[in-house]
């Protein structure tokens, strides 16, 4: 089979590797779409992130759906034909973490297309894989491909919004719209938020936070005083999603937080210098996000069900043979949110 392997930055190839033999309990699935990452771009652009460097050729990608091929002996409940998306997450369950209901933080955690560990966990950006059957997910007939490899980052939004507590009649502000806070605004209103307000600095994304269901936006770069109306009274906001990563966009949003909100940062990027002095003045809830457990089987049955729309952030499918474009087209945000591989 062929697969995207990352060599070093810039260095994306299709290479012929041999397909994992299928064992007792696990699943052959013949992956057909997978979405770029922030991360997989991070891999392409950079060579990793932080302290995290590619220091052996590894396969990409980690947000794909895909076809069952053929179950091992043991399996049941799955058949052959059937669509799945699969979860990328295969953490050791036995860890004093796993034990205590926090699998996302597991010490022994596999995850797919992650040079966090050595050798690398191999990604799934493949014509070909094996998973374990309980990070298969079977999709309706109603559910692309496409959708079902968008199972991945909607749980990353959904487990976001779970870190925030209940948000049933609140007012959000989310910073930062790329395809991770775009995901935010269809899981905040689905968890009952009653106002959403997102600033970015690009009007492309602001445009999809529209379609995906915020009530206002508000872009940065041409209104740096943008959020200047909702800090009467201490401010406005209930809950602050930080999506971009960027210091500049939070210390931005403390202003417009009323006192004893929550910030729920998810965004990744370098280190911060924060405003304590505020934090403590204003009683604020300070909350970190990271990845997802049991948010990803919610995704798929959200998506199932018809409950949300993710399609408005699919901007392209492109074939895996043209990486390079699709790399470079991810990483464009006046144009592109959610590029997604075709690896059939």
């Amino acid at each position: 089979m062929e697969a995207l392997v990352i060599h070093a930055a810039g260095d994306l190839r299709v290479e012929n590797l041999p397909t994992p033999e299928l064992g007792a309990g696990q699943l052959r699935v013949r992956v057909r779409c997978g979405g770029i990452c922030g991360s997989d771009l991070h891999y392409y652009q950079h060579g990793g992130f932080g302290t995290i460097r590619v220091k052996e050729p590894m396969v990409l990608g980690h947000e794909v759906a895909g076809v069952i091929e053929a179950v091992g002996g043991d399996v049941k409940g799955f058949t052959p034909g059937e669509r799945i998306a699969i979860s990328p997450s295969w953490p050791c369950g036995a860890c004093r973490y796993c034990q205590l209901g926090l699998q996302n933080h597991c010490l022994d955690m596999r995850y797919y297309g992650s040079a966090m560990r050595t050798p690398h966990v191999q990604g799934a950006f493949r014509q070909e894989i094996v998973v374990e059957t309980h990070q298969a997910h079977r999709l309706a007939a109603s559910v692309s491909d496409s959708e079902g490899a968008m199972a991945e980052p909607l749980a990353v939004a959904l487990h976001a919004v779970q870190r925030a507590g209940s948000l049933l009649g609140k007012k959000v502000l989310v910073t930062g719209c790329g395809p991770i806070g775009a995901l935010v605004i269809i899981a905040a209103r689905r968890a009952g938020a009653a106002h959403i307000v997102v600033t970015d600095v690009g009007s492309f994304t602001l445009g999809k936070a529209l379609k995906v269901g915020a009530d206002e936006v508000v872009n940065v770069a041409e209104q740096p005083d943008g959020l200047a109306r909702f800090t009467a009274d201490k401010g406005q906001f209930d809950v602050l999603f930080e999506a971009s990563g960027n210091e500049r966009a939070l210390r931005g949003a403390f202003d417009a937080l009323r006192p004893r909100g929550i910030i729920v940062q998810l965004g990744l990027g370098g280190e911060m210098t924060l405003p304590i002095n505020t934090i403590v003045a204003k009683e604020f809830d300070l909350r970190g996000a990271f990845r997802f457990h049991e948010e990803f089987a919610i995704a798929v049955e959200l998506l199932n069900k018809g409950l949300v729309d993710v399609k408005p952030l699919i901007s392209a499918s492109l074939s895996y043979r043209d990486s390079a474009r699709a790399f470079t087209l991810a990483a464009d945000r006046s144009q592109a949110m959610k590029v997604l591989l075709n690896f059939d």
